[in-house]
C-alpha cells in the first residue's frame, strides 16, 4: 500500500493485493483513491509509477482494477498508464439507489 499526504492529512492511496495460489501469483487488483481536490496534480500518474516498481521487483506481470463506466477521469488515467478495457461488469455497484457498470481494466508489464 503507497499512501499520499499533505501536512499530516491522508489524500491518496494505491493499493495491490497479489494473488496468494500459484495460478494467480502473477497477478494484482487494484483500488486507488484520491481525494478530489488534490485531483490533477500528478498524483496518481506517480502512484501508478511506485506500482509498476512494486510489480516489476515482485514478479507481477498483471495488474488489474474496476472503474465506474462514468467515472472519465480515472479512465483517462489508467488508459495513460497503459491499462486498457477487457469487459464490463453489468450493474456492479449501487450508488444512490442507482445500478452502475463498471469497466474491468488491466495492464500487462513485460
Amino acid at each position: 500500500m503507497y499512501i499520499v499526504e499533505d501536512d499530516g492529512k491522508l489524500v491518496g492511496f494505491l493499493s495491490a493485493k497479489r494473488g496468494h495460489v500459484n495460478r494467480i501469483k502473477h497477478s494484482a487488483y487494484i483500488v486507488i483513491g484520491i481525494m478530489k481536490s488534490y485531483t490533477g496534480k500528478g498524483i496518481g500518474k506517480r502512484l501508478f509509477n511506485e506500482l509498476d516498481s512494486w510489480a516489476t521487483d515482485n514478479g507481477v506481470t498483471r495488474l488489474e482494477l474496476t472503474v465506474m463506466k462514468h467515472n472519465e477521469r480515472a479512465i483517462s488515467l489508467y488508459k495513460k498508464m497503459g491499462y486498457k478495457v477487457e469487459g464490463v461488469k453489468e450493474k456492479s455497484v449501487v450508488v444512490d439507489g442507482d445500478y452502475i457498470d463498471e469497466y474491468y481494466m488491466a495492464k500487462i508489464i513485460e
